[in-house]
């Protein structure tokens, strides 16, 4: 199936170039461009836009500000956020995650990254830099009242074993990495993480990575399960 790609950036050079990049894959196709957030809130209605390309910076409803207002549309639900900024910092980071999107990816990307990207969260999966994921679990640690104290009933909902992969999702290990730590096979570790976002109600991975920290079962770069290292 092709992807359906929105592109929203206010420069039109800038969205020229990725238009051309991203319609060089056979399996992606831009179908729209919009220069502001409202504009791509309407285009991703319209045209039915499988993942979006969200510039941060745009006039009249940037970036951050559209994302959530897309997140909170169920008629939205089925799209996909990629955040691609040349404002790759904490900050950011944790906003963009906050707000809903399912990955955060800086301008400075080599185009192969970019289509790879794409592909990612167009599958539910998340996608985030090692900086980008790394300037997001600092960004928690760093607020005590995400992190407070015990582990909250939130996760109540997961079997140990979900609870497990969730938090390794946390550290930001890919299924198969997942299952090589679990000795499991990896269709396994995606079911057990499949589960997880249904139970937890979870757009993608990068709303477990949110969940674990929120909910206290990641604390001080560990996760708080037998045999998983902390994030150096």
């Amino acid at each position: 199936m092709t992807i359906r790609v929105l592109l929203a950036d206010d420069q039109k050079l800038i969205r020229s170039g990725f238009r051309v990049l991203v319609n060089s894959a056979p399996d992606l196709e831009v179908v729209a461009e919009a220069e502001n957030g409202r504009q791509a809130l309407e285009l991703a209605r319209s045209e039915l836009a499988d993942v979006i390309l969200m510039d941060i910076r745009m006039p009249e409803l940037d970036g951050l500000a559209a994302t959530r207002q897309l997140t909170a549309d169920e008629s939205l639900a089925g799209v996909k956020v990629l955040i691609l900024t040349t404002f790759e910092v904490d900050e950011y980071v944790f906003e963009a995650i906050r707000a809903g999107a399912s990955g955060f990816l800086g301008k400075g990307a080599e185009p192969e990254e970019l289509i790879a990207a794409i592909r990612t969260v167009a599958r539910g999966d998340a996608l985030l830099s090692p900086k980008a994921l790394r300037g997001l679990m600092n960004r928690f640690l760093a607020q005590p009242e995400l992190t407070s104290g015990a582990e909250s009933t939130e996760l109540d909902v997961l079997t140990d074993r979900e609870r497990e992969v969730v938090g390794l999702v946390a550290l930001g290990l890919s299924n198969e990495e997942i299952a090589d730590q679990l000795v499991l096979s990896p269709l396994t570790a995606k079911t057990h993480v499949n589960r997880a976002m249904m139970k937890l109600d979870a757009r993608d991975r990068a709303q477990l990575v949110v969940i674990a920290y929120r909910s206290g079962l990641v604390r001080s770069g560990a996760v708080d399960q037998p045999g998983v290292q902390p994030l150096q």
